[in-house]
């Protein structure tokens, strides 16, 4: 099996598209096409199930990446080695969500663009569950998950913080206290189900009522939704600091009876390479000095 056709396998297997795999690899969607093809041919088996324009791994796929992933973290550590090169380089995909990457990582990203550039960051959007199974999977080679519990099946993790979470509403009149009793009369506000915040939130309020949710699936439209007045929402305080300072947004007294913690995870067993091990250190870095 030669090297660059295992590399191409893994970026159409991690981005699950011909056309996105060619454009970050830089190559025409023929090319990728015809490696792809000719893998298979030398593995005497169909890696990937063609379903009129999407794609998925069949089994043998889902057998090969794990050891296509580490040939390539090898051959990246033997250049290395060779060439002595002293800069860590190499691709790093990392599982991420929307709360962590607009409001905790961009420092992290700021550093690894101008400090390591030889280290190329590859974001995927994805939350809790998928992201457990994408790294489980070696999908991903890393992934941040914001969650109550701290241990997963299958995963090593490291805790990076706790996230302080506020429910918050446009200003006015709100009580001096609130009990999960008075939320349920009150509109509520949310992103999409599969953020743990969210799917606390909604666990709690029903063990009082039935209750329903008005979806924004963003983090940003939901905030707009609650200044608007449409209702409240529990979101990360992160998210909401800049709306608390300047009076947009009204933090409610309601202490969530949960707590979150960003978590930064990778598949148990995997030997991380150079590059991966430099970002988990300077995650736990930056997102601990954040609070």
């Amino acid at each position: 099996m030669e090297l660059r056709l295992l590399v191409t396998f893994e970026k159409v297997a991690a981005v699950l598209s011909f056309t996105q795999a060619a454009a970050e690899l830089k190559y025409a969607q023929s090319s990728v096409t015809s490696q792809v093809r000719a893998l298979e041919s030398s593995l005497g088996a169909e890696l990937f199930d063609r379903l009129g324009s999407r794609i998925r791994l069949t089994e043998a796929g889902e057998r090969l990446l794990p050891y296509a992933r580490q040939i390539i973290e090898l051959s990246e550590e033997a250049r290395a080695a060779v060439t002595g090169a002293e800069e860590p380089a190499g691709t790093l995909t990392v599982g991420t969500m929307e709360s962590l990457t607009s409001y905790r990582l961009p420092p992290l990203m700021e550093l690894f663009h101008h400090r390591y550039p030889g280290v190329r960051l590859s974001m995927r959007p994805t939350l809790g569950d998928e992201t457990r199974q994408a790294l489980r999977q070696g999908t991903y080679d890393v992934g941040f998950l914001m969650e109550e519990e701290t241990e997963h099946a299958g995963l090593e993790v490291a805790v990076l913080a706790v996230e302080p979470l506020a429910l918050v509403a446009a200003p006015g009149p709100w009580p001096a206290s609130l009990c999960t009793a008075d939320l349920v009369r009150q509109p509520l506000l949310a992103t999409e189900p599969g953020c743990a915040y969210r799917d606390l939130f909604e666990r709690e309020l029903k063990s009082v009522a039935l209750v329903e949710f008005m979806e924004f699936g963003t983090i940003e439209a939901t905030k707009k939704a609650a200044a608007a007045g449409l209702g409240i929402a529990l979101l990360p305080e992160v998210t909401v600091a800049a709306e608390l300072a300047d009076g947009t947004l009204q933090q409610l007294p309601w202490e969530p009876p949960f707590t979150l913690r960003t978590q930064l995870a990778w598949r148990s067993g995997k030997r991380l390479p150079a590059h991966v091990r430099l970002f988990v250190e300077q995650a736990r870095r930056l997102v601990s000095e954040q609070g």
